[in-house]
């Protein structure tokens, strides 16, 4: 569980939040208001039911959709007025992400995976190396560099994704019911591993999950219910209303 370590400034912060799918008869309010602060450093766990609005606040902090209304500030700056290009721009240098399924490149190694973010970025090759196998290096698979996905296990698989996602060194890992795919005792080395580099790397994480053992990792579980933010739970389970 994450040790009692202080929290820096406030990184993001939602403010009146709404999105809406659809137009007029058809239109549906995914997101009625919300209102969060995320401080820099801290490990957040998102639940709540299906439809509740939680993936689509993840979409909207990982610069993958934008707000109908409300303000998104990341650092201070107003992303919401951003364009399409600046929040890919965004995305690249701040963001990284972990998916359930992986999403791993089935021909490539483990290094070439992991050195994909690296290629848009525009590294040289010996840059690129050296950078990834210091990321496989602290998910504990440098000795793994030359497997393809096929050749590692599911466990193995979701941390050659995490090393992809934090070679960049980004402020904040946002992961995607990232133990979704794997077995209780897979499940828990990858929260133990996400706890390390929130605690050690100092990468603030997001994750999405519907998995209370796996929520309990977190310092701060944001519980989601009907497109509000229904409570807060604070690492020493005290709850606080939204």
């Amino acid at each position: 569980m994450p040790s009692d370590i202080a929290l820096g400034e406030t990184l993001i912060s939602l403010r009146g939040v709404t999105k809406v799918f659809g137009e007029g008869a058809t239109a549906f309010s995914a997101l009625k208001g919300v209102d969060i602060d995320i401080a820099r450093g801290d490990f957040v766990a998102v639940m709540g039911p299906s439809g509740s609005g939680k993936s689509t606040t993840m979409n909207i902090l990982g610069c993958l959709d934008v707000p109908t209304d409300g303000q998104f500030l990341f650092r201070g700056h107003h992303v919401e007025r951003l364009e399409r290009d600046q929040r890919a721009l965004l995305r690249r240098r701040y963001l990284g992400f972990v998916f359930q399924g992986f999403n791993l490149l089935a021909r490539t190694t483990a290094l070439e995976n992991v050195e994909l973010p690296l290629v848009y970025r525009g590294e040289d090759k010996a840059r690129r190396h050296e950078l990834a196998m210091a990321a496989l290096d602290k998910v504990g698979l440098a000795d793994w560099w030359d497997h393809t996905p096929a050749e590692l296990s599911g466990g193995q698989q979701q941390r050659v994704a995490i090393a992809r996602a934090i070679v960049t060194h980004p402020d904040v890992l946002l992961a995607d019911e990232p133990t979704g795919n794997l077995d209780t005792e897979r499940s828990i080395e990858i929260m133990e591993l996400l706890t390390d580099l929130n605690q050690n790397s100092g990468i603030t994480v997001l994750m999405v999950t519907h998995e209370a053992e796996m929520a309990a990792f977190a310092r701060t579980i944001i519980h989601f219910r009907d497109g509000l933010v229904e409570r807060i739970e604070n690492k020493d389970g005290a709850g606080v209303k939204a």
